[in-house]
């Protein structure tokens, strides 16, 4: 006899179970990413609750959300710059002593003499020269970040304090003063804070829509696979000093407008502030993931909890046990999600 026939069973072609697979693997990160994002604004959300309960009358009043909003503009554009660095799988120690030896040097007699364009371009070149020793040690000398950034702390800190031999240099050029003058905000918003905004939207622009993008998170997810896959990983990182150094730049310009003159004890403890902000927003420190809207949330959260501290007259001390426990409540959620993933 002879068995009856059968349909012949069709198999679901490799590449189709495949894609359903990534479809699925690629859906998981963006569904976390948005529950994080969502997470910390939840956390700023309840924040501003806090300080409007505790201090009604002077943390709600415009004077002071202005306040926090500029506060927070310098160290953030300062954290744009480090969110690239981390996504890549280093770090930078020396983005505050960058940022004090870039004020001091664009606020000397001599800078000062060629008026607003010499001090904006003083410390912009400033700072992209500090990036660049950074770059060329870490790639092409092939230094561990840690330690070629940590010597760049030392000698940046060094020369600010060699420049201005400890006194303050005040800024003398009214074009500088007035950026920072109420007469000078748009709408309402300082322009220390557009300028925030305007870093936050093209570095969320180069990290997310660009090819530097894409080869600073391959590069920080497995750097010898994105060499295989044709990505000079040296000239990338290279780019991502001179990216943190200008950044810096930004910044110390910022800081002179903010502050009115130049001192070498100029971003004090920026690293640690601007490290801690881009780990609680959600870039991993080991490399490979970023996010700069993370990252600026992080900032606020950092701005905010310090206002707050300072308008209830609450003790530095208890401040930074705050911070400390924030972030390491950060990293915990981090490996946490890590383990989740594999």
């Amino acid at each position: 006899m002879t068995q009856p026939a059968t349909a012949p069973q069709k198999e679901a072609p490799p590449s189709a179970a495949k894609s359903a697979g990534d479809q699925g693997s690629s859906r998981r990160p963006v569904l976390r990413w948005d529950v994080r994002t969502l997470s910390l604004l939840g956390v700023l959300a309840a924040l501003v609750a806090v300080g409007g309960i505790t201090a009604p009358d002077e943390f709600l009043a415009t004077s002071n959300l202005q306040l926090v909003l500029t506060q927070a503009s310098v160290i953030g554009v300062v954290t744009v710059g480090m969110t690239f660095v981390i996504t890549s799988g280093g770090i930078d120690l020396s983005v505050g002593a960058m940022v004090a030896l870039a004020s001091v040097w664009a606020t000397t007699v001599a800078t000062q003499e060629f008026g607003f364009a010499g001090i904006l371009f003083t410390a912009v070149i400033v700072g992209v020269g500090c990036g660049l020793v950074n770059g060329l040690l870490i790639a092409y000398g092939r230094m561990v970040p840690f330690i070629a950034t940590l010597a760049m702390l030392a000698s940046a800190r060094g020369l600010a304090l060699q420049i201005t031999d400890g006194s303050t240099q005040v800024v003398s050029v009214e074009s500088v003063l007035d950026l920072g003058a109420k007469d000078a905000y748009v709408l309402g918003i300082p322009p220390l804070v557009l300028i925030f905004g305007a870093v936050t939207v093209i570095g969320w622009l180069l990290l997310n829509r660009t090819t530097f993008g894409r080869r600073t998170v391959a590069v920080g997810g497995n750097a010898e696979a994105a060499r295989l896959a044709g990505i000079d990983v040296r000239r990338q990182r290279l780019y991502l000093y001179l990216l943190s150094g200008l950044c810096c730049g930004i910044a110390a310009f910022m800081l002179i407008v903010l502050a009115g003159s130049g001192q070498n004890t100029n971003g004090n403890l920026y690293e640690l502030d601007a490290i801690a902000a881009v780990i609680i927003g959600g870039t991993l420190l080991s490399g490979g993931r970023g996010t700069i809207i993370g990252s600026v949330l992080g900032v606020l959260i950092f701005t905010t909890i310090t206002n707050i501290f300072a308008l209830n007259n609450l003790e530095t001390a208890v401040q930074q046990i705050a911070k400390g426990a924030i972030i390491v409540a950060a990293v915990l959620v981090q490996r946490r999600s890590l383990h989740g993933d594999t």
